[in-house]
């Protein structure tokens, strides 16, 4: 998703320029307190001085393409030249994450490009229907849709070993490099260890290397949802929350959520139920842009009447 801010403030706001700048003007003195009905408020997000600061600037050119953007360009997936890219987070993911993207979804108005500017190195965004094969992956890779046959988070792990060939390593295991009767003699100890090992590459078959997002408006999904080389990838459905994304499709329930929040709620629903980790706000930074945005959004529209 991207935004100019002085255009969509403009566009929500009858009152004219003069009563935006007051709005601005006015936010900039509310303090946290003011934002109690914010649900984002307590995400636990790196400083976001650098987006006040290119806010108050204005629109920037991109460092690439030279396109004017507010924040960062949406084409090239890299901050604008008034924001350093040192001054964005950088979020680590356990997995990889790949983008299907409907060819007639404005970029403009994407949240997936968060996911790319965030977590480059594990984030690839693909526009349909240039897209890879998952086939001979399918045992490591799921898709999130909610289709009559998905599971939930939890239940990932299980899943997946329909798609293990089982007694099957890779040849450079390093616990069944030989046959067992090849082997020299094994000690109690060394034979706990290499039933560890073993049991460890098991798990490492069934784990989930990449997770399969739709970026598009629900009406839209159909076409590429019905693609073959999607078929036979197991489909995951997503806890029921509800979005905080200010531009709603018309017509659809609050628990259709953007690309971004879908991103992060499944990665925290992941850390807990597969990883087995406490949830500490390793991936907050993921809605780094999006909360920025919905505050300045949510906050125009209440100083223009409309909420």
């Amino acid at each position: 998703m991207s935004l100019n801010s002085s255009t969509l403030l403009n566009e929500e706001n009858s009152q004219g320029p003069k009563r935006n700048t007051e709005c601005l003007d006015s936010l900039e003195l509310q303090t946290p307190s003011s934002f109690q009905d914010n649900p984002l408020q307590q995400l636990q997000l790196a400083s976001q001085e650098v987006l006040e600061k290119a806010k108050k600037s204005g629109r920037s050119k991109c460092p690439r393409c030279s396109s004017s953007r507010m924040f960062y360009c949406y084409t090239c997936f890299v901050p604008v030249e008034t924001v350093p890219t040192k001054e964005i987070p950088t979020v680590k993911l356990p997995l990889k994450i790949d983008i299907i993207k409907h060819p007639n979804e404005t970029d403009g108005k994407s949240t997936a490009v968060h996911a790319k500017l965030l977590a480059p190195d594990d984030v690839t965004i693909y526009k349909y229907p240039c897209i890879p094969e998952y086939e001979e992956k399918r045992h490591e890779i799921a898709l999130i849709f909610p289709g009559p046959n998905s599971i939930s988070v939890k239940d990932i792990a299980f899943h997946l070993q329909k798609y293990t060939k089982k007694g099957v390593y890779d040849d450079d295991d390093d616990c069944s490099r030989e046959p067992f009767l090849k082997q020299a003699k094994i000690e109690p100890k060394e034979e706990k260890n290499l039933n560890e090992c073993i049991s460890s590459n098991r798990s490492e078959d069934t784990r989930l290397k990449k997770i399969i997002f739709i970026d598009s408006t629900w009406n839209q999904t159909n076409k590429i949802i019905t693609d073959e080389r999607l078929q036979g990838l197991l489909q995951i459905e997503l806890k029921t929350r509800k979005t905080c994304f200010w531009r709603h499709q018309k017509g659809k329930p609050e628990t259709y959520l953007s690309t971004i929040e879908a991103i992060y709620y499944f990665l925290v629903d992941y850390h807990q139920e597969i990883l087995k980790e406490k949830y500490k706000g390793q991936y907050d930074n993921l809605l780094f842009f999006f909360s920025f945005m919905y505050t300045l959004i949510k906050n125009a529209k209440c100083c223009a009447g409309k909420e």
